[in-house]
C-alpha cells in the first residue's frame, strides 16, 4: 500500500495525477476524512475539499498529524487555504493560488469555490482564481489594458460563484475569446501539478 494519499476532486483528473504521482487518490477532502486515513500515511496532499456541500477540514484536524511529523502539502483550492494557516507549523503550501493567498492578494475563499458533477467531478462553473490569473496574464501580455483587466475581474467577482465562467469573460471582453477558447488558463490545474510534481521529487530524494 502507498504511503501517500491524495484528496483531489474537480481540479485535475485522477488519471492524469496518478501519472505523475502514485499515491491513494481520495475524494475532496471534508471534516473527519483525516482521521479515517491508515496509520501507514505518512505524506498527504490536499488539493480539493468540500466547502458547502458538508463541514471543511479544519486546521485542528491537520495540526496533530504535522505534530506527529506526517509531510502534509496543500495547493490549488482547500489545499491552499489550509497550507496559510498552518505553513508557520510545517504544512508545505505550493503554486501561486497558495501564494495569493499567503500573501494577502486574495482573501475571499470563494475565489476558489467552484460547481461540479458529484460522479464524474466534471467542473461545472469556473473559479474566480482561474479567472484572476488569466486577466492578470492577460494585462502583463499587453492583450487588454491593466485597468480593463481590473474592472473585468471586479465585475465577474460580483457573480455568485457557481454562476462564474470564462463564457461571461468572453462576452464582456471579446479580445480575449483566442486566449480562452482553445485551453483556457487553469492556475489550479497547474498548481495541483506542481504541488504532486514537488511530492514525487521528495518521495524519490
Amino acid at each position: 500500500m502507498s504511503e501517500i494519499a491524495v484528496f483531489l476532486g474537480p481540479t485535475l483528473p485522477v488519471a492524469t495525477a496518478r501519472s505523475v504521482l502514485d499515491a491513494v487518490y481520495l475524494p475532496p477532502i471534508k471534516r473527519g476524512d483525516l482521521a479515517l486515513l491508515d496509520p501507514a500515511i505518512r505524506c498527504i496532499g490536499i488539493v480539493d475539499g468540500e466547502f458547502y456541500q458538508s463541514l471543511a477540514v479544519s486546521p485542528k484536524e491537520i495540526l496533530p498529524l504535522l505534530e506527529q511529523g506526517v509531510a502534509v502539502y496543500g495547493a490549488s483550492s482547500m489545499g491552499a487555504l489550509r497550507a496559510v494557516e498552518l505553513e508557520p507549523y510545517g504544512m508545505i503550501g505550493v503554486g501561486r493560488v497558495f501564494e495569493a493567498y499567503r500573501d494577502g492578494i486574495v482573501d475571499a475563499e470563494d475565489e476558489v469555490a467552484l460547481v461540479y458533477d458529484r460522479e464524474t467531478y466534471e467542473p461545472l462553473s469556473d473559479p474566480l482564481i482561474n479567472i484572476r490569473f488569466a486577466l492578470d496574464d492577460a494585462g502583463h501580455r499587453g492583450l487588454i489594458t491593466r485597468s480593463r483587466a481590473e474592472g473585468l475581474l471586479e465585475t465577474v467577482r460580483k457573480s455568485w460563484f457557481p454562476t462564474r465562467s470564462y463564457a461571461d469573460v468572453v462576452h464582456l471582453c471579446p479580445e480575449l475569446a483566442k486566449l480562452i477558447s482553445a485551453d483556457p488558463p487553469n492556475q489550479k490545474k497547474e498548481d495541483a501539478l506542481l504541488m504532486l510534481q514537488r511530492m514525487e521529487r521528495s518521495r524519490l530524494a
